[in-house]
């Protein structure tokens, strides 16, 4: 059931004014969605409702993370400092294979869980093996997900004969389609780790199913240089001639475009998800983002799994991701701090599969979170801008999604955190490389 909440005293966000927010406002949320928002001077108290009092604090949109492999805090900082290939063919590949377990994917994904919600993310798009227990977690944390299970042909945890990796998909699906929280979807890993067969029949299942289909693209150059000697052609290309893009694909990282391939995504309607400090960390290359905003295309904002970035905070990524274009094309303009926040706020819950959203107005769904204003590295605070530039997961106070208060100053309230982080420290007591896990 959802019960009335009604946040006073607030900032309101409101990015297409000049400072971002209105002042003073109040936001009224009942069965699940955003009811009512405006100045103080027009709230109407309900008997009903519990009352925030945000003491100015700005209540803004949950932020949308739009690719993560949840999973993977077990192996947070276990392989660092490496080129992507050795990190996943010689690290990755072989503790997946070693020590992913269903009890692992649930309580590794319920640790992310807690860093997201307590760094702001109220939405997140997952990729994993035995993504039912993802599933369940996230669920459990009270988060809105779009999850995804891998496909990929060699033996996974969960599927050893690669063969039946699209029916587990399919059956993945069937369990979770029509949840309230949670849209199930494929991720097909990649290009070179997926045949067109699999890439054909992966897609052929999430259309018929009618769900996302998302998908490694692009990541290295070495995978462009891949792609190019075997079929002649980019990766995205390659995607093209399979006839894989459509508006219900999502791109993740699409770091080695050209101006042909920018037009196929464009045409197809294809989405896309940037991870710059992933592709920072690995050395992968940066993403055409600004040309990518420019062709249309909807560009959202992920972290990627923990062994890659090493940690689930948008905040942290936003920042990134504005300063990095700006210094790659010695323009300090080159992507703005709006159009950064809406990648995490807008686009994101625009991205397939997603509620929608990403704004504060009445019958929006009600994933609102609210960040403490009144310290000193936030302080003065002239727009929303410097969220961008000075803003830390750290300064989010409390979240609702889906018109529930799952965090409230700082405590989460639908699970035992501390509780989550004693079972994967004792996991990764037995996860090689790591001697003294704190």
């Amino acid at each position: 059931m959802h019960g009335e909440i009604t946040i006073i005293n607030a900032r309101l966000f409101a990015p297409d004014t000049a400072e971002g927010f209105t002042a003073d406002g109040f936001i009224s949320i009942a069965a699940g969605r955003i009811s009512a928002l405006g100045p103080m001077a027009g709230y109407v108290p309900s008997p009903a409702a519990e009352v925030i009092d945000a003491r100015g604090d700005l209540v803004m949109p949950g932020l949308v993370n739009g690719h993560n492999h949840a999973a993977m805090t077990l192996f947070r900082g276990m392989a660092d400092d490496l080129p992507l290939m050795d990190w996943l063919t010689q690290h990755i590949f072989p503790a997946e294979a070693r020590f992913v377990t269903p009890e692992m994917v649930y309580w590794c994904t319920r640790l992310a869980a807690a860093e997201m919600i307590m760094s702001g993310t109220t939405t997140v798009a997952d990729a994993y093996f035995y993504e039912d227990e993802a599933a369940r977690a996230l669920v459990e944390s009270g988060m809105r997900a779009v999850a995804a299970q891998g496909v990929i042909d060699f033996p996974a945890p969960g599927v050893p004969d690669p063969a039946e990796n699209v029916a587990a998909a399919a059956r993945f699906i069937e369990r979770w389609q029509g949840h309230e929280l949670l849209v199930p979807a494929v991720f097909a890993h990649s290009p070179y780790t997926c045949s067109s067969r699999t890439l054909v029949a992966a897609k052929e299942l999430a259309r018929a199913r009618q769900v996302p289909f998302f998908i490694h693209l692009a990541e290295t150059g070495a995978e462009r240089a891949l792609l190019a000697e075997k079929w002649q052609g980019s990766p995205t290309s390659y995607l093209h001639s399979l006839g894989l893009l459509d508006s219900q694909t999502v791109c993740v990282h699409a770091v080695w475009l050209d101006e042909h391939d920018i037009a196929l995504l464009a045409a197809s309607r294809a989405a896309v998800v940037t991870c710059p400090q992933s592709n920072m960390k690995l050395a992968a290359g940066i993403a055409p983002v600004a040309e990518l905003l420019a062709a249309g295309i909807r560009v959202g904002l992920g972290t990627d799994g923990c062994a890659s970035n090493n940690d689930l905070d948008l905040f942290s990524e936003m920042d990134t991701c504005a300063k990095l274009h700006k210094v790659q094309a010695l323009n300090p303009a080159a992507v703005k701090a709006r159009e950064v926040l809406r990648m995490a706020t807008v686009q994101g819950a625009g991205l397939p599969g997603f509620a929608g959203g990403g704004v504060l107005a009445a019958g929006m769904p009600a994933d609102v979170i609210l960040v403490r204003l009144d310290q000193p590295h936030l302080t003065p605070f002239y727009a929303v801008d410097n969220l961008v530039y000075a803003a830390s997961g750290a300064d989010v106070q409390s979240v609702i999604i889906n018109g529930r208060l799952i965090m409230a100053d700082r405590k989460i309230l639908t699970f035992d955190v501390a509780e989550a982080m004693e079972v994967v420290r004792r996991m990764a007591a037995e996860v090689g490389g790591i001697r003294h896990p704190l």
